[in-house]
């Protein structure tokens, strides 16, 4: 089964896109959804974060992560090192998963796919993009948040045009029309591959 990576940066609308590959019928994953289950079941994640990151890191069994958020937001080291606890389990637990899996194709949706390399492990990539302005309005709406919280966020992200050469498939994301349509093309060019 061919593993395509679908990445793009906060508010491009990458999870509108990994839901319109799945009314197609192909599996997908959701790194971050299992990356947040797997901090609060992990023991190892668990012990290595409150090492890392101190008591506070866990309430009640569950991550605090308006904590772990504002320590490794404005720390790039910090947060490239919460990564490197979280990331290879995350990776282990997509191995599981993608064995159990049907079909020509999987979809691996991962926000930071380029930055942490996990596009070298995938057959093809697809990068959702929209403008800047557009991006912080959606996140706005979405999260109830500032726009210097989201561009603080951007700025650990890769920009666009960094993600454009590496990426296989690229879809605008302005419309859903527009949208729901490049979907379909890349499905059919991918499952004849």
């Amino acid at each position: 089964m061919k593993v395509v990576g679908l990445t793009g940066g906060i508010g491009s609308g990458k999870s509108t896109v990994a839901t319109m590959f799945a009314k197609l019928g192909i599996p997908v994953y959701i790194a971050d959804i299992e990356a947040k289950k797997l901090t609060n079941r992990s023991k190892v994640i668990r012990r290595k974060l409150i090492a890392l990151l101190g008591e506070e890191t866990y309430i009640d069994g569950s991550l605090n992560r308006e904590y772990v958020a504002q320590k490794i937001f404005n720390d790039t080291t910090l947060l490239q090192q919460v990564n490197g606890i979280i990331h290879p389990k995350v990776g282990q637990h997509f191995k599981r998963w993608l064995k159990k899996q049907e079909g020509s194709y999987c979809i691996k949706e991962a926000a930071i796919l380029f930055e942490n390399g996990g596009y070298k492990n995938c057959d093809y990539t697809v990068l959702v993009t929209a403008p800047k302005d557009i991006r912080i309005q959606r996140v706005m709406q979405r999260d109830a948040t500032t726009r210097e919280a989201i561009e603080r966020r951007m700025a650990n992200q890769w920009t666009d045009e960094e993600k454009i050469p590496l990426s296989n498939f690229h879809i605008e994301n302005i419309d859903l029309v527009s949208t729901q349509s490049k979907v379909e093309e890349i499905h059919n060019i991918l499952q004849n591959s």
